[in-house]
């Protein structure tokens, strides 16, 4: 585990494939800011934190250094969350992949 916060948005990043500036965005602060943030120049207030894990598909507590193992009762509802907020865009064969996957169907 990362052992900064920043260290931990950039962990975050690279997994969900997303730019500083997408990041920022999804946020609603400037891109400088989300550098700061990641380089530790500057702390993020709660408000910023919760949205940065939202958009990161994590929990605040992951990004603050306080979530020791992922309990896999957490990733099933995080994953839950992720899918529930998501899935009104997903095309026809996206949600079909992913009745595939959870079914092992072909």
């Amino acid at each position: 585990m990362n052992e900064t916060l920043g260290g931990r948005i950039s962990e975050l990043l690279d997994k969900n494939g997303m730019t500083q500036r997408e990041l920022a965005d999804a946020v609603g602060v400037t891109e400088v800011s989300m550098s700061r943030y990641i380089k530790g120049d500057r702390v993020p207030k709660g408000p910023i934190i919760a949205n940065i894990a939202l958009a990161l598909h994590t929990t605040t507590d992951y990004l603050l250094g306080q979530e020791a193992d992922e309990d896999s009762e957490l990733v099933y509802y995080r994953t839950q969350r992720a899918i529930a907020r998501n899935a009104k865009n997903w095309s026809s064969k996206q949600k079909a992949d992913l009745v595939n996957a959870l079914f092992e169907t072909n």
